[in-house]
Parts: structure tokens; sequence; C-alpha cells
């Protein structure tokens, strides 16, 4: 998984934050973290692509979380950023191998490719099964101080 990812995570978790209706630049966003902004902007705009965050041009443009913090999945944001494949493919090299056989769909046989499968499905439903709410319900109860934080950093970051 590339760095886009925890990025991506972390814009959207900040953009929860912000003050109702606002939308955020790309350069807030990344200077925020000292990230770079036209990497960062390309990780927003697949999040815009796959309907997670809205974007807005113009003097008071930026971007938006497009549903609300129950409705994102930490999956949407991954799959947003690292598209929908799985992590593992089996290449099936055992029908090269001694006795290996054509014909035979070693996915289905290869413990292996069993259990990486089994892995991938176990970590997909793990992040299927988390929103954006509850990471931002998690951190408001560890440290109630961010959400305001938040609002005077993207108030006060000079992109």
């Amino acid at each position: 998984m590339n760095e886009g990812v925890e990025w991506a995570l972390h814009s959207c978790l900040n953009l929860s934050w912000a003050t109702p209706g606002e939308a955020v630049t790309a350069g807030k966003l990344a200077a925020f973290y000292d990230l770079p902004a036209a990497y960062l902007n390309k990780q927003l705009q697949a999040l815009a692509r796959a309907g997670i965050l809205t974007s807005t041009s113009g003097p008071r443009g930026g971007f938006r979380l497009a549903r609300s913090p129950e409705e994102i999945t930490l999956l949407d944001v991954v799959t947003a950023i690292e598209g929908p494949e799985d992590a593992f493919k089996c290449e099936q090299i055992l029908a090269q191998g001694p006795g290996g056989r054509p014909d035979v769909d070693y996915r289905a046989h290869c413990v292996i490719s069993q259990s990486m499968r089994s892995a991938e499905l176990a970590w997909r439903r793990e992040l299927a099964g988390r929103t954006l709410a509850d990471l931002k319900a998690t951190v408001e109860r560890r440290f109630p101080h961010v959400p305001e934080t938040t609002r005077n950093g993207f108030a006060n970051v000079r992109p």
C-alpha cells in the first residue's frame, strides 16, 4: 500500500472537522502535514472520482466530504487510492513445477493462494466494517482538542 492511502485517510478525517460548508484547498491540506501538494492533489482527485469527496474550483474552491463520515468506510478510501485489485495475485507457478498440469486452476488448490485469499478477505472485511466516523470518534475521545486545532490550522496555514 502506498503512502497515498495514509494521506487520503488523514485528509478525509481532517475534512470531517472543517467548518461546515467550507471547502479546503489541496494546498492547505498538503501544508497541514508538509506534504507535496501536487501528489496529494492526485489522491484527492481519486477520492473525488470515487464519490468520497467533492471538488469545487474557483477562489472559494477546494474539497469537502461528499458523504457523511458514517457512510465512508476505510475500504472505500483504500479502494479509491489503490484500486479494487487484490493485494496478492496468484500466478499459478505450480503449473510450471514438477507434476504441474496446465488444465488445473491452482488458485483453488494451492495452500498459499488459499491462505493469502483468506487473509485478503479478512483484511477487506475489517476495513469495510470501520468508517471515518469510527476514526473520528476515537480521535475525539482520545484527543478532544483535535477538531478545533484542525479548524484553526486550516484558517491559519498558508499553502
